[in-house]
């Protein structure tokens, strides 16, 4: 699944000369965890969240006695001290497009910590709309039907007869059962089926015909020795 198929076509944006009380009314008003940041084009220029908004409560009130701190600390209490959306936004803004895999989408969300993306036009880098944690939980809740739709396509690719194989989906967990010709089909497919969207996790009961994974004994070579007279 793309991030067209869960995205939000409205995002909220203000522009960087917005003020900080304007940016607390929209968040509240829309009820957004995040606002984008865009330029006089549209195009995102950085996000406002809620931790950006806590800072000017947090940082200033703990370090504004604080001589040294590290680069991180000073961003901080620079945003904390800003007043537009410009001065406390984080930027660059992280972005996707439509055509951005739902699973892409959710790795950059928890590798970076956030709560939604800006989507953006992948020609004009336009704001075209945003995606939320929540849009992307739409997944695991797919029909059963279209996840069996996609284990068949699997069992064509893999050359594995899908009328010998029975599928069985509950909350989230695929339990898949037949019998296969090749061992080595039976390891593929299951670990195929671990990539749909929507499926969590794969119980196995699969059988096969033949076992082509079976080890076999290694020759064991003896070389001669003959001792030289010194």
């Amino acid at each position: 699944m793309k991030v067209k198929d869960v995205m939000g076509s409205v995002a909220v944006a203000v522009r960087p000369e917005t003020s900080f009380i304007e940016v607390v009314d929209a968040m509240r008003r829309f009820e957004v965890g995040a606002v984008t940041v865009v330029d006089a084009d549209g195009r995102p220029i950085g996000v406002v969240s809620e931790d950006d908004l806590l800072l000017k409560e947090t940082e200033l009130r703990m370090h504004a006695g604080a001589v040294f701190a590290g680069r991180r600390k000073r961003e901080e209490r620079r945003k904390a001290a800003g007043t537009t959306a410009g001065e406390i936004m984080t930027a660059p803004a992280i972005t996707v497009t439509r055509g951005t895999p739902v699973r892409d989408a959710a790795r950059m969300m928890r590798r970076h910590r956030i709560k939604q993306l800006p989507v953006i036009d992948a020609v004009t880098g336009r704001l075209v709309g945003a995606v939320r944690r929540s849009d992307l939980l739409k997944v695991f809740v797919r029909p059963a039907t279209e996840i069996d739709r996609e284990v068949t396509a699997l069992c064509d690719r893999l050359g594995v007869d899908r009328s010998e194989l029975a599928t069985r989906v509950e909350e989230g967990v695929l339990t898949l059962s037949g019998r296969v010709g090749l061992h080595s089909q039976s390891s593929l497919l299951v670990a195929a089926v671990r990539g749909i969207d929507g499926v969590l996790d794969v119980e196995n009961h699969l059988t096969h015909r033949c076992d082509d994974l079976a080890r076999v004994q290694p020759l064991v070579s003896v070389t001669s020795m003959t001792e030289v007279e010194p």
